[in-house]
């Protein structure tokens, strides 16, 4: 029997071994004769966070990317996908207002934002502080007084693939703010917010994000990501709420 990973990212028995390795902790595949990972191998490493797949689409369902070495072409589509992942206006606007609805009243926040998000973090911090929010309120939310400037206290940026994390989340959890806010790549945030639970005292509960962000749910250990929120592409809401997530009616 051979062990392999499968699209929930779990391992499961298999009578047929893989046709491609993966990296656990790096979340990337390659083929079985990737150079990279040989020669990685032949030094006495890599082999502790060896995984395999029993195709590429289960391992891209699991998370993981392609290697830059052995699967250069696959890498360069996913690097492309990855820097045209962006933001909808729908999207911005939905986030504000869980942010305005939200009570007790936020006014400070922290961003933080994977490698590839940072445009959207800009986007985020400009609205905040400069008011431009005001007309994309969600249905529902409350707006006290005239005029409004929110406080970004700091914005963080992380790798998709780090040694720990440690010190982004350190950065990240300090101040402490109202909330917290995201945008990134499923994978990174997921890897960030596991450091964060371990390390510090950040909330989930008081975090909300982009999109992308509730994909990391699959990705991150049970519970992590327990209360957050956030906006989808078309504006509309969701939570993270037993490992699942829960799109409010709309």
């Amino acid at each position: 029997m051979h062990t392999l990973i499968g699209a929930d990212g779990w391992p499961y028995p298999s009578a047929v071994p893989g046709t491609l390795g993966g990296h656990r902790r790096a979340r990337l595949y390659g083929r079985l004769d990737c150079p990279s990972a040989l020669r990685a191998i032949s030094r006495g490493g890599y082999v502790e966070e060896r995984v395999f797949f029993a195709d590429e689409v289960t391992a891209i369902a699991a998370g993981y990317r392609p290697c830059a070495v052995c699967l250069p072409q696959a890498y360069q589509i996913w690097k492309t996908e990855q820097a045209m992942a962006g933001h909808t206006a729908a999207e911005l606007a939905g986030l504000l207002g869980l942010l305005a609805a939200a009570r007790p009243r936020v006014e400070t926040v922290v961003i933080g934002h994977g490698r590839d998000a940072g445009p959207s973090a800009e986007a985020f911090a400009d609205a905040w502080e400069n008011g431009a929010w005001k007309g994309g309120l969600a249905e529902g939310a409350v707006w006290e007084g005239d005029t409004w400037q929110g406080t970004v206290l700091a914005v963080v940026g992380w790798p998709e693939e780090a040694a720990s994390w440690l010190r982004q989340a350190r950065r990240f959890a300090a101040g402490p703010p109202d909330a917290w806010v995201v945008a990134g790549a499923p994978l990174g945030w997921a890897r960030m917010s596991e450091r964060l639970r371990q390390s510090t005292d950040w909330d989930p509960g008081r975090t909300f994000g982009f999109a992308s962000t509730a994909q990391a749910v699959a990705l991150a250990a049970p519970g992590t990501l327990e209360g957050m929120r956030g906006a989808d592409t078309d504006g509309t809401t969701w939570r993270i709420t037993r490992n699942l997530i829960h799109r409010d009616p709309t």
